[in-house]
């Protein structure tokens, strides 16, 4: 019996799953509590240089690095714009809204992209952080992003959060409630 192996190279090897984010901060412990109250992440390990946070059963979703003589990030640089999470469903969605918006933490944008109904925030060091939904299932999101709609508005609707919630909560059809245009902004005069 052998015990050679062989690798196939031929291959891309696409991830099972994205595994975590490290961010370096000059102030940890808003870091900490921000995304304990945003994700309902819980510190795994801490010694004050490192800190490792998760929101499930994996060992970490995010590692926070202590370094207070950061200087925050220049706009206009290059680096990364935003990381996602997908939530359950809209009540989840509208329910962390809801929740953060008591805290006084509310998003800087909310829009419907149409395969995604999404609210960005940004963190103690303003990293955007977008909280989403599916509108589609798997493929459906897919074709609508080789759809004319997308060609034609490829970033989404922007809607009223607080609209959004009230249609929810007086028992709008889901489906409707994830249409592009179902909770339009007003503009105040």
């Amino acid at each position: 019996m052998s015990n050679t192996r062989e690798l196939d190279i031929g291959q891309i090897v696409t991830p099972g799953q994205f595994a975590h984010i490290v961010i370096d901060t000059p102030d940890i412990e808003a870091m900490k509590a921000w995304y304990g109250d945003v994700l309902g992440m819980k510190v795994v390990a801490d010694n004050g240089f490192l800190c490792f946070l998760t929101y499930d059963d994996e060992h970490h979703r995010l590692a926070l690095v202590n370094n207070p003589k950061l200087k925050p990030r220049e706009k206009n640089s290059a680096g990364v714009n935003h990381f996602a999470y997908t939530l359950a469903d809209l009540g989840c969605l509208l329910a962390t809204y809801v929740r953060l918006k008591q805290s006084d933490i509310l998003p800087w944008w909310c829009i419907n992209h149409g395969p995604t109904t999404s609210m960005y925030y940004r963190d103690p060091d303003g990293n955007s952080i977008e909280l989403q939904v599916d509108n589609y299932d798997g493929e459906e999101g897919m074709l609508w992003m080789l759809s004319d709609k997308f060609k034609e508005n490829p970033l989404g609707i922007v809607y009223d959060p607080d609209l959004l919630v009230s249609k929810y909560k007086a028992g709008v059809a889901i489906q409707e409630l994830l249409e592009q245009g179902s909770a339009p902004v007003v503009e105040k005069t």
